[in-house]
């Protein structure tokens, strides 16, 4: 019999949702502890949801919870920066290729890609070119695969947080961003693959010099 997922408390998802938004639009920085006191009179309830959210945040790779330096967002190097873009290099673009030859929707991305361009502040135009990437590869029929890069995703964000930090690339990437999609929806499985494909390697290997050769674009592009 097929177990159950326990809900997560109403009080608990706010927090969560609350504390997540504030790290990857860069209001906390990695290094920076998170308190659980200090968090639960911001948000006006007790330690236990904090705790609870913060736990949540450590599985996903967001957070580092250290028994001598408490709970800490968590840092980005070369290392770390490598090791999830690997993960996308990997599967995106298969994902990608597998939506488009299936002839599934790409609305939602062009909606996304439109809320991006009409942003605003970093913020918003940061979470709108996160959903721009998941509706990407959400459809490509195999949810196993959608989940696996909704795993990585938040940290991937987190990556993309520091880099935009240190360097903002917002044009360069909407350009790209609009020629993954105009692929995509000509139809052109193979073309919007190797596009996507490009476009993560080289937002690494601009941000990250030092993540090494295997975030290398297929036939040396970076």
């Amino acid at each position: 019999m097929t177990s159950v997922p326990t809900p997560i408390p109403s009080r608990t998802q706010f927090v969560l949702d609350a504390i997540k938004h504030r790290i990857l639009t860069g209001q906390l920085t990695p290094g920076q502890a998170l308190v659980e006191t200090d968090l639960a009179a911001q948000f006006g309830v007790s330690k236990t949801p904090v705790r609870e959210a913060l736990k949540t945040l450590a599985g996903t790779g967001l957070v580092v919870m250290s028994q001598y330096k408490g709970v800490t967002v968590r840092m980005v190097d070369a290392d770390m920066a490598r090791e999830v873009y690997d993960v996308r290099l990997l599967l995106e673009p298969e994902a990608l290729k597998r939506a488009v030859r299936r002839g599934a929707s790409l609305d939602e991305a062009r909606d996304a890609l439109t809320r991006a361009d009409r942003a605003t502040d970093a913020a918003e135009r940061s979470l709108a070119n996160r959903e721009f990437h998941r509706a990407l590869y959400l459809p490509c029929g195999n949810p196993l695969l959608g989940r696996m890069l909704d795993e990585v995703r938040d940290q991937a964000a987190l990556v993309s947080a520091v880099a935009w930090a240190a360097s903002p690339s917002w044009e360069r990437e909407a350009g790209e961003h609009r020629e993954i999609l105009r692929l995509a929806l000509d139809g052109d499985a193979d073309g919007a693959a190797r596009a996507l494909h490009a476009h993560i390697a080289s937002f690494v290997q601009r941000a990250f010099p030092d993540a090494g050769s295997e975030a290398q674009g297929e036939d040396g592009q970076a």
